[in-house]
């Protein structure tokens, strides 16, 4: 959810964005954007991308298999092909970013984007609050480190639930976990998002949430997180301008 309501975002601003999703055994992203049932051509030399509106493709493994009960049970070299075909065969065109949802985990499918995409810029890792999740993120984070890929910041989900009637706040969970995490491991902290009802509707539905609940606190949670990925100082510029597109990572 945090993949798509990003890339959905970044094309409100009028980016080119692509989205790719290498969740191999639980793709998800089709489900996200109403794209079920959406199959992929292809032309002379590449897979063309799912488009979604004009400024917004979309690929993913969901696109190929026959439909949501079909299960891929594939092993680790079978995977890295995907993914492969996925980052140099697909006619993405000339795009400002290319967002990569990962599955949890360090497995082989974060490990296959990071060395097949060469230069990124960095990766957004989510997390929850409790501590159980906290682990096992602060393992993406090393692994970030040890493959020489930049951690452009956290976002904690599910934090806290805002009541739709009364506005109240409720902790859920042991709150604030992300954000200790974060400063622990010497990283950005972008923010955190609540729990809201309307999220989870929206999924299911295939609507972006960022886009039909603009004015809810977790759409604005979202939306400031978002904004302090995009480049605010000259080094970020110039990678930008040297690479034209930037190319981020979220596991």
């Amino acid at each position: 959810s945090i993949a798509v309501n990003l890339a959905v975002w970044l094309s409100m601003q009028g980016k080119r964005v692509g989205l790719l999703d290498v969740d191999i055994h639980g793709p998800s992203v089709p489900k996200l954007l109403n794209l079920d049932g959406r199959r992929l051509q292809g032309a002379t030399d590449a897979i063309e991308p799912i488009d979604y509106g004009d400024a917004l493709k979309v690929m993913s493994v969901g696109f190929l298999i026959q439909d949501a009960s079909s299960a891929l049970i594939f092993r680790g070299p079978m995977k890295h092909n995907i993914i492969k075909q996925f980052v140099c065969d697909v006619a993405w065109g000339a795009l400002d970013y290319l967002i990569v949802d990962c599955p949890p985990g360090t497995g082989d499918e974060p490990l296959s984007i990071v060395q097949l995409m060469g230069v990124a810029d960095g990766a957004v890792v989510v997390t929850t609050p409790q501590e159980v999740a906290i682990t096992d993120v602060r393992k993406c984070i090393t692994f970030c480190r040890q493959l020489g890929l930049r951690v452009l910041g956290v976002i904690e989900n599910m934090d806290g639930f805002v009541c739709p009637h009364c506005h109240q706040r409720t902790e859920i969970f042991l709150g604030g976990g992300g954000r200790r995490m974060a400063a622990d491991m010497e990283v950005p902290f972008l923010g955190g998002v609540p729990l809201d009802a309307d999220m989870v509707v929206a999924a299911d539905a295939g609507r972006p949430f960022i886009r039909d609940h603009a004015q809810s606190p977790a759409a604005q949670a979202l939306e400031r997180a978002f904004a302090s990925l995009l480049p605010q100082n000259k080094h970020t510029e110039t990678i930008e301008k040297e690479q034209n597109h930037m190319r981020i990572a979220i596991p």
